[in-house]
């Protein structure tokens, strides 16, 4: 006797739902060509995108597959993300917005699929918004928790209090280290290995505040609480220890003003290449 057809409760809506939301359908139709392109994976993209209804539980499982650890195990992890979206739609806001900045900004990346399944960056970001929220609603062992395992995971200290703005895009990310009163805007580029620390022992406001559509080169340590402006570029390696003026690059060690910052949206644009013009004016 032939049984009759059930339908599976999560794909029916993740089906209905990718017909409202493009950046789902476009995921879910990347993980397909995935799975007829390299079968060995299709538990990976069935586990990790396919069985879930929607572009957030997506994230939370592979966050929490990714994170998971004897102490605080995936099912624990999985129901207290998933609660935490629940009652905070920013967060879904910020998760959308840093992907699509990804995609925008890194040439490396050519799929919607890879942030969520591949990069660190992404991770390590996304991992920072869950423990920002338990931070704020007083959970501070649990956002504790979170820094701390994420450094051991993704190699990256972002401390929990530390106050991040949407489509903020933190390329390879190793070495990343974010202060606790530190402020990243909008729409701001990081790479490896920089530092947005304190000069020392003070306590209160101490952290670099990096306003909206900077972009900051690998290595580069900005120390103290200052200012970096509006779409100012800071270049790689530099040390920067005061205020740096809107739409301006800074270089060197200690970091000086060498010129303007060479386009409108640096973060965007992601050139960190010193005009020869501007090097020669010093």
């Amino acid at each position: 006797m032939t049984k009759p057809h059930v339908s599976h409760p999560a794909r029916s809506e993740a089906e209905s739902v990718a017909r409202f939301d493009p950046l789902w359908t476009r995921i879910r139709l990347d993980a397909q060509t995935a799975v007829k392109n390299e079968p060995a994976l299709a538990g990976l993209m069935q586990s990790a995108v396919l069985d879930h209804d929607g572009f957030a539980a997506a994230v939370i499982g592979r966050l929490a597959c990714r994170l998971a650890h004897p102490a605080v195990s995936y099912e624990v992890l999985l129901g207290t993300l998933a609660e935490l979206v629940n009652h905070d739609p920013l967060l879904t806001e910020g998760m959308v917005a840093d992907c699509l900045a990804v995609a925008d900004r890194d040439p490396a990346c050519t799929r919607l699929l890879e942030p969520l399944l591949y990069f660190k960056g992404y991770h390590a970001l996304q991992t920072h918004r869950f423990a920002h929220t338990l931070w704020q609603a007083g959970r501070h062992d649990f956002a504790l928790y979170l820094q701390s395992r994420s450094s051991e995971v993704f190699q990256t200290d972002i401390h929990p209090a530390a106050r991040i703005g949407k489509g903020v895009f933190l390329d390879h990310a190793t070495g990343l280290v974010v202060g606790s009163t530190a402020v990243i805007e909008d729409d701001v580029s990081m790479l490896q290995d920089v530092t947005l620390g304190g000069t020392g022992k003070d306590q209160g406001d101490r952290h670099p505040k990096i306003r909206r559509g900077v972009l900051i080169g690998a290595g580069a340590k900005i120390l103290g609480n200052i200012d970096i402006g509006q779409c100012a570029r800071v270049a790689a390696g530099s040390v920067v220890l005061h205020d740096v003026p809107r739409n301006t690059t800074v270089a060197g060690v200690p970091a000086k003003v060498v010129g303007e910052a060479g386009c409108a949206e640096p973060a965007r644009t992601m050139d960190q290449i010193l005009a020869d013009k501007n090097i020669s004016d010093q």
